[in-house]
């Protein structure tokens, strides 16, 4: 079975500096590519930020790019994201995901709060 466990969420202030990690179990996990995504609150899902299996490619949305970086260690089936900079508008729930045989797994996020 298919586990995605996000954590290191929590309260900053804007321009603060957080580091989300999502541990995985149950599948090849140096085979798939994993994505964070996340969802402020009354809107939907925003898709942030990929790396592939490798970990040599990552790529960002426009929002968070020059911001945000994602990194994974393949070793230790864990996947980063490390957030820097942040806003008021960078305010969500961050879940990481990924897709395995055509079916899309989510963990259960970890909040993110960004306040003066």
């Amino acid at each position: 079975e298919v586990h995605l466990v996000e954590s290191g969420g929590g309260f900053v202030h804007p321009g603060g500096s957080l580091r989300l990690t999502c541990v995985a179990s149950g599948f090849t996990f140096n085979s798939v590519e994993m994505t964070w995504v996340r969802q402020a609150p009354g809107k939907g899902l925003e898709w942030i930020s990929a790396i592939t299996p490798s970990g040599l490619i990552a790529q960002y949305a426009n929002s968070v790019k020059g911001r945000f970086t994602i990194s994974r260690d393949n070793a230790e089936n864990a996947v980063y994201l490390q957030l820097n900079s942040l806003k008021s508008d960078d305010t969500a729930v961050y879940y990481c995901a990924t897709t395995i045989n055509g079916r899309d797994h989510r963990g259960r996020g970890t909040q993110v709060t960004v306040s003066s």
